[in-house]
């Protein structure tokens, strides 16, 4: 009897081991080839409901005034944590109301296109005109086995899935690192991709940056779901082991 329990035990700790190829990310970053972040740090795209903050400088001040009013001419006062801006909001349309060029059409673009555009039709306006575009809704969710799941949102751009994940404060234990659902807009469609942390081949794709409106979910691994039946952890078997085992003394007494 006592063998027979030293087994179970002993299959039972075994059972409930986690190797390390279920929890180190990269596990293979030393043989892969890591392209240019530059090829896909550009590829954010202005959708409809964005908030752009525009602003408009050149070597007279005052010239610029009219292009970086305070309020009114199609701008929305946004409040970003205790930081005060001033935004335009993209239409259904795709575009804003800028002063003097009136409608434009800034959906599908990124932010140096519509900078580049705006320099080129302010010189008409102002002289060596600088633009700055940039986006201040931008948000994502993270879900599922994160230390701090919710919606952040952040005033960057180019911000990396694993800044996403941190900023949720990493995965738990019990989060599946093989299996990390994104799920993206684009052009009124919803794309799923799922992520493998343990490998690197993803960061060299689209989804090494995160877009506005991502939503990420972390999967529980199997001990955790496990956890959650009748049947759950180590300490669950051991006291059904134990009960089996009495009964069997029981009856072979």
């Amino acid at each position: 009897m006592k063998k027979l329990t030293i087994i179970l035990l002993a299959f039972i700790l075994l059972a409930s081991c986690t190797s390390r190829k279920k929890i180190v990310y990269f596990q293979d970053i030393d043989s892969t080839a890591l392209e240019d972040v530059e090829n896909y740090s550009d590829q954010l795209e202005i959708a409809t409901n964005d908030i752009l903050n525009i602003n408009v400088r050149t070597l007279n001040p005052d010239a610029a005034l009219q292009f970086n009013p305070q309020a009114g001419q199609g701008q929305q006062n946004i409040r970003l944590d205790i930081l005060k801006v001033n935004g335009y909001l993209v239409k259904k349309d795709g575009t804003i109301d800028f002063p003097e060029l009136g409608a434009i059409s800034v959906k599908g673009k990124s932010t140096k296109e519509v900078q580049r555009f705006l320099e080129k039709e302010l010189q008409d306006y102002l002289k060596n005109p600088i633009v700055s575009v940039r986006l201040i809704n931008y948000k994502f969710t993270v879900l599922g086995e994160v230390n701090r799941p919710g919606t952040y949102e952040i005033i960057e751009e180019n911000y990396t899935l694993l800044q996403a994940l941190g900023q949720a404060g990493g995965l738990t234990i019990n989060g599946k690192r093989k299996n990390v659902l994104v799920i993206r807009h684009k052009d009124g469609e919803r794309i799923a991709k799922r992520i493998d942390l343990t490998s690197s081949d993803w960061m060299n794709s689209p989804f090494y940056f995160v877009k506005q409106n991502d939503q990420i979910y972390v999967e529980p691994n199997n001990p955790q779901v496990k956890r959650a039946g009748f049947i759950g952890n180590a300490s669950t078997v051991l006291s059904a082991l134990s009960v089996i085992l009495s009964a069997i003394v029981i009856i072979f007494r």
